[in-house]
């Protein structure tokens, strides 16, 4: 209920975008403001981190006004991670603030620019508790937490990669939306040892730990990781949608999850027909089309290799 009016506003819709440094959170916010744009809903980004300096995109409402790392790490002599835990809660403490920022934008589609601060969404509560104040501010939201494509390529670093999502997914306490960004430059990184669906979907990961075995370092580390892969897939939560920020088709498969997420495509804020919803709801047939071109390369490249070591023996 706004402390205002007293009355309480009507339903917002939007995105809380998260995830690691350097995992284009910034460019996804810039690439979904324009495709929405496109799409005719009204857009208000608002950069919640102390720490972005110079957008590319308008902010409508920026953190930045009211508390910045910088001014914190010098005023309090603070490192940038307690920095910028301390910019978090400072904002929890001024939610006043925000919300009067907030309440200046009616029937509009919001995207918020979280930091990359991992110990934000695993830890720490201020984050968690900001969103939870949107919700009663009568905010749909769906968490959007971007991770680079790159780790697919690493066995041990994509199993680190689903701990963090996962423990995330049960401490921000958001329908929640876990996008592989930059699909573009996955093959950049090296071939992968499955098909893209096995990553995507995280198939049965005991093919994974088997990868892991034929490495001398983590060999003896084998136990751990049956553990922790027995966590993630007991829990059977974390999934990925691949994303390419270029790709029309790829913000189209990434937008329908989160409508479906928080709710926006069941609502009446925009005309949509019958083959609309029923594309919302079959939305794996996008992802099946927009991974296929990747897929194929791999199955190709591995048919290949088989061939030659026929052809060595």
């Amino acid at each position: 209920m706004s402390a205002q009016t007293g009355v309480q506003p009507s339903l917002r819709f939007g995105q809380v975008v998260i995830g690691p440094p350097g995992s284009g959170k910034t460019t996804y916010c810039q690439g979904m403001r324009e495709f929405l744009t496109g799409l005719g809903r009204q857009v208000v980004v608002v950069n919640m981190d102390p720490a972005n300096e110079g957008t590319p995109y308008s902010c409508a409402v920026d953190i930045g006004e009211l508390v910045t790392l910088d001014d914190v790490m010098e005023n309090l002599k603070l490192g940038p991670n307690g920095g910028l835990l301390y910019c978090m809660e400072y904002v929890e403490a001024n939610l006043d603030w925000l919300e009067s920022k907030l309440a200046q934008f009616s029937d509009c589609y919001f995207l918020f620019d979280c930091p990359g601060q991992v110990e934000l969404y695993t830890h720490q509560s201020s984050v968690k508790n900001i969103f939870s104040q949107l919700a009663k501010w009568n905010f749909r939201l769906t968490a959007v937490h971007l991770v680079d494509s790159h780790y697919c390529a690493d066995p041990a670093k994509f199993i680190s990669v689903l701990c963090t999502s996962l423990s995330t997914m049960l401490h921000v306490e958001l329908p929640h939306v876990n996008v592989l960004s930059k699909m573009d430059l996955i093959e950049q990184y090296g071939r992968l040892a499955f098909n893209l669906d096995f990553y995507t979907d995280v198939m049965d990961l005991s093919y994974l730990l088997d990868h892991l075995a034929a490495d001398p370092f983590f060999k003896k580390f084998r136990h751990l990781n049956e553990k922790l892969a027995e966590v993630v897939q007991d829990y059977s939560l974390v999934s990925f949608v691949p994303l390419n920020v270029q790709d029309k088709d790829s913000m189209v498969q990434v937008l329908r999850a989160v409508d479906k997420a928080n709710g926006y495509c069941f609502g009446d804020l925009e005309e949509r027909n019958l083959q609309a919803m029923m594309s919302a709801a079959v939305g794996a047939d996008f992802q099946f089309s927009s991974t296929l071109g990747v897929q194929e390369r791999y199955v190709d490249t591995s048919r290949k290799t088989v061939e030659e070591e026929m052809m060595e023996l």
